[in-house]
């Protein structure tokens, strides 16, 4: 049948996982040819659509049947696969706790991290003579099929283990010679089997160590014959090694050791015998602490040492030999330790007297002098001549290391060869079983020479491996005589022609080592031209030139290719060996380079010295060992590893695969992507690939018979169970290449097996459900008739019961007839006669109520009559009055006009040239006036200097009251920290009463079990005890409430003394603040002098031509009459004409002189200002002196606070120097410039000038109050501490007298502690949260100071006209926006703020009668002249409709201070008032719709604003406000659209057309 055929509904398929490798999943719908995607459902219960590739469109894996799962022989699986494989291997390891499984000829060892009670002398016995499918895979079954296969085939066999670093290969080794010494036994000489499993801890300890992977890593490869006589019995053993790793001895990674020798040397430097090798802790040797971490977990080097000595001893190297070895091995250790030190660049010397090269000649027998000068020098020699060259420092370490690894290899290879001495056996050998215990294949992130090697050993063994594989396959084909075809398998003979053969990696690096000036890099380029472009299994990595790839048979690998020449040289200094030998009181060394020229070790290290292997031979020495002196390690591991195949290939080989579960080491933990990787690698896989090729399903006859019976038909089984197997097969599987029959078993293909038990269990299935439904009708039928005969009988019963029932409901029924009449006629006549009576009384009480209401309506009719009658007449009389008061507003408004064109006419008549007369013959006694002003000015300049002295003798007297209560807090502070002192000392005392108090209660329950006759006593003592404690309770609570009493009396000292200092702060700011406003209105009147100076004096120059002039509308009232009078005398003087022509001379040398004497006198006035500002800047370091002083007293939290104020202050004097250079600027720009000092752009720019210079001196002065404030409460909580503290302390010692009062003492002032450290939380937390909106409020005074001077740049930029609007629209949005931000944040705070505002701005008062208003905001003529400092005069509603009579263009558009004014008044007002009211809505916004459309507004919105307007809606007490909007409006001559409000009655009876 085709494959697709079984992927059908229920089938279990093995789809990739990127955290599992493979999940298992089942079909939840059939699969049809042609499917783009499989419908799966997962083990978890998700749902999943599984796409196909469209190229391949291969199918998942699928999965065996349940009964295949947690076999012992990963071949009889029916589905042979990776996920197949890794699920059994799985679930035997993780559920049924087995480690072992075989997979055809291959044992798969996984290592559990645990001990395991299954190598014990019984399991061993139990495998003794057993098949090795007989029991469960076990390390023993391998070992007893290599010891039968022995005996019975008389041929050599090989147990090879393989396997990653810590996955136990060393340990499966151990346990298959143990059971071959334990079966076997030995033969001639006494504990030869114990000679060889002693060898083990020796090799252990001089080729094992700790690695971050495995805590016992074997870092060589070996392999041991164990050897047999005819009656195979152990007479003997032979041992060879492979690739010792020598670098380890001078150098390890993190984590790791070196090998366990060394520390069981150091472990046990303090027995009597190793004193003379002078050594201590690991730590202090640098070839053993270089992994920084010596120690195994669960390992005693000490009782390891012990072992190794007594396996030395066990193999007969006596006590002297034992002591040489520890002897060299410890001379490596000091050697290790030399400092080679820098004499030059290019030498290098060992200071004298060094105490480990002094240690390390001592023991090795050699004098200091020579082997000091052969570690910093070499020997060069030439044809004719000899050179010693000395050499630096990084050469001679690299000498240092290359003798020390070379001593411990040669140490290694005679250990080895004493070994092998010891388990040779004089008797002949008949034959042996070997045991390789080699590393498997390894890949790292930097891989160099070693892992190289490693590999290329991995890869002949795989070789070898899968040859042997596909031999076994073959014939097991042949032995059951079935045709077979070619198995196509992975031949990795291309890898291994790539590093062996002719112009390999090894050839080539060889003949790289024989090159005079060879090197790594350009070996690395040899290798690029060689194979990069031939070999497929040779790549170069893309971002280096010094590494090459080669693809394995488990992995690709990278090589980094430094390193490679030094390490296959091996080299070491010739000289060097030359002193060792020389060595005439050691003669375990001697004998160690005895036989340096015969080079007969695989492992050594090339012989010689540091001679390079030149292309012409050395002549003074014998051919042949010149010959074998040029070997390399990677020639010498080579030849080695030829000889091992050929040992392989010679034996019958068994395989040994361990695998590391995880890489934690974790106990019985399964990691699926490690596995995999071993998997891979260790050539499980391919044994398996190579089963599935063929046919990896066996069955025999009976097997299969008794398997598949249920398959068959009756007349199918035959006596001939192979011909009714054949007969069956060929109906069940149509396609006969599927299966072959051999001699004695049914060879499937694979996924045959899992095809017959689907038919198997679909048979099985039918039959099940044929049964079920047999029996379940049997079942269902007996319970009918059971059911039907209850039924029969039940049913008789019931009949008569309810007739009876029938027959006793009709006598019931009658009789409750006859009761139900006669108690229902009963309760009618009740309720009836209840009705009655309660109809009669409500008739009663609703008659009179309606009579009452009908008298009350006819009085209220009455009353309502009168009142419309008082209403109307009062309203009429309204109407009366306010058209009386319109009609005299538009008299006003008339005669006003007239007045207007009477003065143009006035204003005409003034421009002649007699009044300019008149008026320039006045001009002296103007300037004598003037000259006495100044004369004034001069005196005021003085006595304001006199005040400036004033302010800074009292300011210096404050800054020393300041200085001494700044030490005072010191001195306060310091007491506290004693205070916090005394309190730790009494903790302690505290504590150790507490355990005096606790071993008195011991003492207590022991005496109270032991003495049970002194109860009464002891319950007498209880009772006084409890007075004792009642009685210190009440002293407690005395003493607590003195203790509040006293903290509260401190509190109001302190509250009355921060109060007096904050009355005097105050009284001194507001002060200061006067004297500052005194000092500002005198400049400002000075200036307003010299501006009318300097108008005089241009109009004297400028006589303007006769005609009407306009003027700009911002001008003051003042300015004003003075035009006026101006241009009077100009129109007199210019009726005079010709009279006075002849004065004209005289006239201009006097204005010249006037002229001179204004310069002086702005001369005198910068000089004047200067001065002023000095002072000012002097006054201002003091005072930022001061301020530094007190702020190192206050500390790091208020130092925020200080930079801010700082930063205020630089700002300000930045303003009033910019102020100076214009003021400067524009007074030297007057003669020149039209735009004169007395001009409107230059008053306009003053007063903005002005208004900022005081928002920014009135912002200081609230953060110079702030932070008293914060000063004093800082102050006040110090000294609450501190006097709390102290109190409490000096009460509680006075009551302490025993141990009882002091526990009690305690816990009081532990509750006390508690109360003031939450009080002192809620006061921090106060403090912070006050010292938080400070620094808000001053970064928010710093951002309004730039937004300042933004707007006054950019309206300096401007035009005169556009800077007035450009200000005005500024101060409206800044009066928003904060509006907006209070409404905001607490619409109730908001409504006090603007209530507080009105206050000021609104004093409503009754005066006959009237309720009148006034705002006290500036004047229009204050306003439009700057000086916004000076008192300014109250001004009413009625003066505010005035106002706009003042001004011609004011008729046509009001100005926008009078429109904010008006419009805080009534939104003040208006804040009690509900905001969804319309009256709200209108009388808000009805104030900027009007300077926007100006006032002769629409009349739709007047209807509108009509419309919105409801009496009902609106309090009495918001009326007075809708009428200030409408005499406003009143101006623009829309009183009729208005007429309509008078229907609002006010509760104060005002009068509102006042």
């Amino acid at each position: 049948m085709a494959a697709s055929e079984l992927y059908t509904k229920h089938a279990r398929v093995w789809i990739p996982d990127a955290e599992e490798v493979w999940k298992s999943a089942e079909l939840t719908k059939d699969y049809k040819q042609g499917d783009t995607a499989l419908h799966l459902q997962l083990e978890d219960g998700t749902d999943l659509e599984y796409k196909l590739d469209p190229t391949t469109k291969n199918l998942p894996h699928l999965r065996n049947p349940d009964i295949l799962v947690g076999e012992n022989d990963l071949t009889a699986l029916s589905y042979l696969h990776e996920p197949a494989v890794l699920h059994n291997l799985k679930v035997r390891f993780i559920d049924s706790k087995l480690i072992y499984t075989y997979c055809g000829i291959v044992l798969v060892a996984i290592n559990p991290y645990e001990n395991l009670p299954i190598y014990g002398t019984d399991i061993i016995n139990a495998y003794s003579g057993q098949n090795m499918g007989d029991m469960d895979p076990h390390i023993f079954a391998v070992a007893e099929e290599a010891y039968k296969q022995m005996a019975r085939d008389e041929r050599n066999q090989s147990i090879i283990v393989s396997g990653e670093s810590g996955a136990g290969k060393t340990v499966s080794a151990k346990y298959a010679m143990r059971y071959f010494a334990t079966v076997s036994g030995s033969a001639s000489e006494a504990n030869v089997e114990e000679k060889v499993l002693a060898s083990n801890p020796i090799m252990e300890a001089i080729g094992n160590a700790k690695t971050t992977r495995n805590d016992n890593s074997s870092r060589f490869g070996k392999y041991i014959e164990i050897g047999f006589d005819k009656k195979y019995g152990i007479i003997g053993a032979n041992m060879r090694t492979y690739l010792l790793e020598k670098s380890r001895v001078v150098f390890q990674a993190d984590e790791e050791r070196n090998y366990h020798i060394f520390y069981q040397l150091c472990a046990s430097a303090h027995l009597p015998e190793f004193k003379a090798l002078k050594l201590g802790s690991a730590d202090d040797f640098h070839c053993t602490n270089q992994g920084r971490n010596p120690v195994i977990e669960g390992v005693d080097d000490a009782k390891e040492m012990s072992t190794t000595r007594n396996a030395f001893t066990l193999l007969g190297i006596n006590e002297s030999y034992q002591m040489g070895l520890f002897q060299i091995l410890a001379a490596i250790l000091h050697l290790g330790n030399v400092e080679v030190k820098d004499r030059d660049s290019d030498s290098s010397s060992i200071p004298p007297n060094n105490s480990h090269l002094t240690t390390f000649c001592d023991l090795m027998g050699v004098t200091y002098q020579d082997m000091s000068h052969w570690l910093c020098h070499k020997k060069i020699k030439t044809a004719s001549e000899t050179y010693i060259k000395p050499i630096p420092k990084f050469q001679a370490i690299n000498a240092r290391d290359a003798l020390a690894k070379h001593i411990y290899a040669k140490l290694f290879n005679w250990i080895v060869d004493n070994v092998n001495k010891a388990l040779h056996s004089s008797i002949k050998q008949h034959s042996f079983i070997g045991v390789l215990d080699i590393y498997g294949f390894e890949t790292f992130e930097i891989n160099s020479f070693e892992q190289f090697c490693i590999n290329y050993a991995n890869e002949k063994l795989q070789q070898q491996f899968n040859m042997h594989v596909f031999k076994l396959e073959q014939e097991e084909y042949m032995k059951e005589q079935i045709p077979w075809t070619l198995i196509d398998f992975y031949d990795n003979q291309p890898c291994i022609n790539l590093i062996e053969a002719k112009m390999g990696v090894l050839d080539l690096l060889d003949e790289e080592c024989r090159m005079p000036k060879g090197s790594d890099d350009s070996w690395a380029q040899k290798l690029y031209n060689t194979h990069l472009k031939t070999c497929p299994l040779f790549e170069k990595p893309r971002m280096s030139n010094k590494a090459f790839i080669i693809q394995h048979f488990a992995d690709k690998v990278e090589y980094q290719c430094e390193g490679f020449l030094e390490k296959n040289k091996d080299t070491v200094n010739e000289e060097q060996i030359t002193v060792l030998k020389a060595s005439k009181q050691f003669d375990l060394l001697v004998e160690l380079f005895q036989d340096e020229d015969k080079a007969t070790s695989p492992t050594g290290a090339p012989p010689g010295g540091r001679t390079r292997l030149s292309v012409k031979p050395d002549k003074t020495r014998p051919g042949q060992s010149s010959k074998e002196h040029k070997k390399t390690v990677g020639l010498q591991f080579r030849n080695s590893l030829h000889l091992l195949m050929e040992t392989l290939n010679a034996t019958t080989p068994h395989y040994v695969r361990c695998i590391k579960p995880n890489d934690l080491k974790f106990p019985f933990t399964f990691d699926p992507k490690r596995a995999v990787q071993q998997l891979r690698a260790c050539g499980v896989l391919e044994t398996i690939r190579i089963s599935a090729a063929g046919f990896p399903s066996r069955w025999t006859y009976q097997e299969f018979f008794s398997r598949y019976r249920v398959l068959m038909k009756q007349k199918d089984v035959l006596s001939d169970k192979k011909l009714t197997c054949k007969n069956v097969l060929e109906k069940l599987v149509q396609d006969q290449d599927k299966y072959q029959f051999g001699k004695t078993k049914i060879f499937f293909r694979a996924g045959q097996v899992a095809y017959l038990e689907k038919l198997r269990a679909d048979k099985l299935r039918a039959a099940c459900i044929r049964i079920q439904k047999t029996i379940r009708c049997w079942l269902v039928r007996k319970k009918y008739l059971r059911m039907k005969s209850a039924a029969i009988t039940i049913q008789r019963y019931v009949r008569g019961y309810q007739a009876r029932c029938l027959a006793m409901f009709l006598r019931r029924t009658r009789a409750a007839i006859i009761i139900q009449k006669f108690q229902r006629m009963y309760v009618e006549r009740k309720r009836y006669r209840r009705q009655k009576a309660a109809a009669l009384i409500i008739q009663c009480i609703l008659r009179a109520y309606m009579a009452r209401q009908h008298y009350q309506a006819l009085l209220r009719e009455h009353k309502v009559v009168i009142l419309q009658k008082n209403v109307r007449g009062w309203l009429a009389r309204c109407w009366y009055k306010r058209t009386l008061s319109a009609i005299i507003h538009l008299q006003c408004c008339v005669r006003r006009m007239r007045a207007k064109r009477e003065l143009k006419k006035l204003k005409i008549e003034a421009r002649s040239v007699e009044h300019f007369k008149k008026l320039n013959i006045g001009m002296e006694n103007k300037i004598m006036q003037l000259q006495r002003k100044i004369d004034e000015q001069n005196k005021e300049n003085k006595a304001m200097s006199e005040r400036l002295s004033g302010l800074e003798i009292s300011y210096s007297a404050e800054s020393e009251r300041l200085r001494s209560e700044v030490v005072r807090l010191r001195s306060s502070e310091e007491e506290g920290r004693n205070n916090a002192n005394r309190v730790t000392s009494l903790l302690e005392e505290l504590a150790q009463l507490r355990k005096e108090l606790e071993a008195t209660r011991n003492e207590k329950s022991v005496i109270e079990e032991w003495a049970e006759t002194y109860r009464d006593e002891m319950e007498q003592m209880v009772t006084e005890l409890k007075d004792q404690n009642n009685l210190l309770k009440s002293e407690k609570d005395d003493l607590n409430r003195l203790i509040q009493e006293q903290s509260q009396q401190m509190t109001e000292k302190m509250a009355k003394a921060l109060q007096e200092e904050t009355k005097q702060l105050e009284n001194d700011l507001n002060e200061e603040r006067s004297r500052y406003q005194n000092l500002l209105t005198e400049h400002l009147r000075l200036e307003e002098r010299y501006d009318d100076l300097k108008e005089e004096i241009t109009l004297t120059v400028h006589v303007p031509k006769p005609g009407h002039r306009r003027t700009d509308s911002t001008h003051s009232s003042n300015e004003s009459e003075c035009t006026y009078n101006s241009e009077f005398a100009e129109s007199e003087e210019s009726s005079r004409g010709g009279e006075d022509v002849t004065k004209a001379a005289l006239d201009m040398s006097l204005f010249l002189k006037l002229q001179k004497r204004v310069t002086e006198l702005e001369q005198e006035k910068q000089a004047l200002q200067k001065e002023l500002d000095t002072r000012e800047e002097q006054f201002q370091r003091a005072r930022a002196r001061d301020d530094e002083e007190h702020k190192k007293a206050r500390g790091a939290e208020l130092e925020y606070e200080s930079l801010k104020r700082q930063e205020l202050e630089s700002e300000n004097k930045k303003l009033k120097h910019d102020l100076n250079e214009m003021r400067q600027s524009l007074a030297e720009n007057a003669g020149a410039d039209k735009a004169t000092p007395g001009s409107p752009a230059y008053k306009v720019l003053l007063d903005q000038l002005n208004a900022s210079t005081e928002e920014l001196e009135v912002r200081k002065e609230e953060v110079l109050i702030l932070r008293s404030q914060l000063v004093s409460q800082k102050e006040a909580m110090q000294h609450k501490e501190t006097m709390t503290d102290a109190i409490m302390y000096t009460e509680d010692v006075k009551k302490m007298k025993d141990t009882g009062e002091i526990t009690q003492a305690y816990m009081g002032l532990k509750e006390t502690n508690r109360l003031l450290e939450s009080q002192l939380q809620t006061q921090r937390k106060t403090h912070e949260n006050e010292v938080e909106v400070l620094r808000g409020e001053l970064q928010s005074v710093k951002e309004e100071n730039n937004r300042q001077q933004q707007l006054l740049a950019q309206n300096l930029q401007l035009p005169p006209e556009a800077r007035i609007e450009a200000s005005l629209q500024h101060e409206i949005t800044r009066l928003t926006n904060e509006n907006l931000d209070m409404l905001n944040e607490d619409p109730i705070k908001y409504q006090e703020y603007r209530l507080l505002v009105l206050r000021r701005m609104v004093v409503c008062s009754v005066v006959g009668g009237q309720c009148v208003c006034t705002l006290t905001a500036p004047c229009s003529t204050c306003m439009l002249q700057g000086a916004v400092s000076n008192p300014s005069p109250a001004l009413s509603i009625s003066a505010a409709v005035s106002c706009l009579s003042l001004n011609p263009r004011w008729s046509d558009q009001p100005p926008l201070w009078l429109l904010i004014h008006v419009y805080r008044v009534m939104e003040v007002q208006l804040s009690s008032v509900d905001p969804d009211n319309n009256l709200y809505l209108i009388v808000i916004h009805a104030p900027f719709f009007l300077y926007e459309e100006s006032l002769c507004f629409h009349h739709s919105f007047l209807g509108e604003t009509n419309r919105l307007l409801n009496p009902n809606n609106i309090q009495s007490e918001s009326i007075d406000l809708l009428y200030c909007l409408c005499e406003i409006i009143q101006c623009a001559k829309n009183l009729e659209a208005f007429v309509s409000i008078s229907n609002f009655t006010c509760a104060k009876n005002c009068d509102y057309s006042q």
